[in-house]
């Protein structure tokens, strides 16, 4: 029998019998011409393609419901299906590419009848298990993935090294799943499918390295060959088997990459990036540039984001991190994303002149990206900057905020700042003197406390004697917009020191406006955490906050129960108070209703951090001032929550960020010998099934092989104040 003729029966008979038929002499005289693919093979009517539409699908069984014999079947009755499909696409290669070499499409045609024996040896298996080819509805992904190739290339890469790939995993899971329940006849058939695979894909590779483009990786090519919606995530399954990989050919490179990459196999994915300087943009425009100190410390925690999403969301990155790196994260436990590099300087550089074009053309990534359907965007930061880098993906959301308007507006703006935020507390603490003589009012500062917003020097010198004269000596003046305690000078001596007097007329002068307030005696700083959603603001959880003398932002600290509860160092403050537990609970539920209204009044959805702490008044009695700040978008305290997640039940959690200088003063070299430092003082121990948790040890969260400003590091343990 001619190829051709046996390619046809296979593609478009309508009986299993007739496409698992296969002549043991098989010639190639008579190629013929090229056809166009069918909707869909021919095929019984029982094992026609499901639509997603139709509501019809069955559920994949998993390891744990192998003890079950019918179960089993609707497993392998998914199995019968690939195989079938695989038999189908290569007949369909062979019928679409009659000019390929006569050696590939020999090896096609010996690769089909091995696709032929596993679906009849999966029959089989299938109705001894009681299950019928047919009676559950079946997928025609594979087919819809791959039918539209338009070269052997394609079929290579998205049938040999994605699909079969795969299957070198799924074949050896699911043959010691088999195994493990007692069904040994099973386990042997899919070890002997996994042999013939590694064949199959050995062959496939072969003929991929020799038409790959000169100089091109493995990976490169492969990458580069695949269409979405296939990518290689669809290359592997539940666990990644290197020692099949190394049997069928692939370098160590190849298979390091494939294990750390992601993308979304169906779930809409969110989109998240890292955008520090959404308010200097707010407070500066376009004008602003961050200098090379902030571009680089951007550039080292660009990743950051990747702690803050789901599996298979998307993280846009100057530079994806690398391989080794995100080797380890995976192997401590974290889920990784799809990295989607946008190009050198386009979330660091200044958006002027030259540059703008350059940043236009850097978004290369963004097009590919805005194809695909995205659930929300989670910048850092909803800015000018986030809406400007973000704007060709707004036509792909299907969740909430589809706009850019909807995003960011002129009442957001304000969020932002300081000034703000003070005036937001003494509309509380005015609204919250319950009754005048209340005890309730006593744990909360009054509105002196408050700072006040000034816009000229005059202004500013007079609020700084009213302050003095009601007994607070120290005295700090911040801009309006700033970040992490920057951006602010510090009053101790009695007289206005020259150098101050100049940095505020700075100020004024380029526009800006300061707040300022009474420096109190800080006994313990923290954080509240929510997340502003349609239904309302939604508590995230607590952590504390460790500043320096400065009030300069050094850690965050999260214990089991700051989810549930305010730091159990917070209401130590109160002790004295039998009531306090109370009295602060109902501070905040009064503070986060009045807080919802105005970000409703706004239209802001998104995450919000509340930076607060407790000072101690001359006569000893502790206070607690609610909002020192509230920032409407991520914070690192948030990130640390997120990070517990991955945390034993009992330990606790301290985010930090190190600079070089502070490791030098320690007696570190660089990041990277810090780095080797952590990991020999505190390795990671893990614990928990099957997803371990972190028990204890500390892990860098950054690349320290490339980081050149700061290094952010995680610690776990039962007391972090002794980390």
């Amino acid at each position: 029998m001619e190829m051709r003729e046996l390619a046809e029966r296979v593609l478009f008979a309508t009986t299993l019998e007739e496409k698992l038929r296969c002549p043991s002499v098989v010639t190639d005289e008579s190629p013929g011409s090229a056809i166009i693919a069918p909707a869909m093979p021919g095929r019984p009517s029982e094992l026609c393609f499901k639509s997603a539409a139709s509501g019809e699908k069955s559920e994949f069984p998993g390891l744990r419901q192998l003890d079950n014999e019918r179960e089993r079947g609707r497993l392998l009755h998914f199995f019968a299906n690939h195989e079938l499909l695989a038999t189908e696409l290569m007949a369909l290669v062979l019928l679409r590419f009659p000019d390929a070499p006569a050696a590939f499409r020999r090896g096609v045609l010996q690769t089909l009848r091995d696709e032929q024996e596993h679906t009849r040896l999966y029959l089989a298996r299938m109705q001894a298990c009681g299950i019928q080819f047919g009676e559950l509805p079946v997928s025609g992904y594979f087919w819809r993935a791959v039918s539209g190739m338009t070269s052997p290339q394609d079929y290579i890469a998205g049938l040999s090294l994605t699909f079969e790939q795969a299957n070198l995993d799924f074949a050896r899971h699911f043959a010691q799943g088999f195994a493990t329940v007692g069904d040994a006849e099973t386990a042997r058939l899919l070890d002997q499918i996994y042999r013939d695979e590694i064949g199959h894909v050995a062959y496939g590779l072969k003929w991929f390295r020799r038409w790959k483009q000169p100089g091109q990786s493995d990976w490169e090519a492969f990458c580069a060959q695949l269409k979405f919606p296939l990518s290689p995530q669809r290359a592997k399954g539940v666990t990644l088997n290197v020692e099949g990989r190394r049997a069928a050919g692939f370098d160590a490179a190849f298979i390091a990459e494939l294990n750390v990459f992601a993308q979304s196999k169906g779930r809409t994915p969110s989109v998240f990036v890292f955008n520090p300087f959404a308010e200097a943009r707010i407070a500066q425009g376009k004008s602003f540039t961050p200098v090379k100190h902030q571009a680089q410390l951007a550039r080292d925690l660009a990743a950051l984001p990747m702690f803050l999403c789901r599996q298979d969301d998307v993280v846009l990155v100057e530079e994806r991190p690398a391989v080794a790196f995100l080797s380890g994260l995976k192997q401590a436990g974290f889920a990784l994303p799809e990295f989607v590099e946008v190009g050198r300087g386009v979330l660091t550089a200044p958006l002027k002149g030259a540059d703008a074009e350059r940043r236009a053309e850097d978004r290369r990534a963004l097009p590919a990206l805005a194809a695909r359907k995205l659930g929300r965007l989670r910048p850092w930061a909803w800015g000018p900057d986030s809406v400007e880098l973000l704007a060709p993906l707004f036509g792909s959301l299907t969740g909430e905020q589809r706009t850019a308007q909807g995003s960011f507006n002129e009442r957001i703006a304000p969020l932002y700042s300081k000034a703000w935020s003070a005036e937001f507390l003494r509309g509380f603490l005015r609204a919250a003197q319950f009754d005048a003589g209340e005890k309730s009012a006593l744990h909360v500062c009054t509105p002196d406390e408050v700072g006040v917003a000034v816009s000229s020097l005059s202004e500013a010198l007079a609020a700084i004697a009213a302050i003095r004269a009601r007994g607070h000596h120290r005295v700090v003046v911040k801009q309006s917009f700033g970040l992490a305690g920057h951006n602010a000078i510090r009053l101790w001596e009695p007289e206005l020191l020259e150098t101050q007097r100049r940095w505020m007329q700075s100020a004024f002068a380029n526009g800006r406006q300061l707040v300022v307030e009474p420096w109190l005696d800080r006994v313990v700083d923290f954080s509240v955490q929510l997340e502003m959603e349609s239904s309302g603001l939604k508590l995230i959880g607590y952590t504390g906050l460790l500043n320096d003398a400065k009030g300069q932002f050094q850690a965050n600290t999260a214990a089991p129960n700051f989810a549930r509860a305010l730091p159990p160092a917070v209401l130590a403050c109160f002790r004295e108070q039998p009531d306090a537990s109370a009295l602060l609970r109902r501070s905040f539920n009064a503070l986060v209703t009045r807080l919802e209204a105005e970000l409703k009044s706004a239209e802001y959805r998104g995450p919000v951090g509340i930076d607060a702490f407790v000072y101690r008044e001359p006569d000893g009695r502790c206070r607690l001032k609610p909002v020192v700040e509230i920032n409407p978008r991520y914070t690192m305290g948030r990130l640390t929550l997120e990070l517990m997640k991955r945390v034993a039940p009992g330990a606790q959690g301290r985010f930090r960020l190190l600079n070089a200088a502070t490791l030098k003063a320690a007696g570190h070299a660089d990041f990277v010998s810090y780095a080797r430092h952590l990991g020999e003082q505190s390795p990671l121990r893990l614990e928990g099934d099957p997803v371990p948790k972190i028990r204890s040890g500390a892990i860098c969260l950054n690349d320290p092989a490339r980081a050149q400003a700061v290094l952010a590091v995680f610690h776990v343990g039962d007391d972090v104040r002794s980390l």
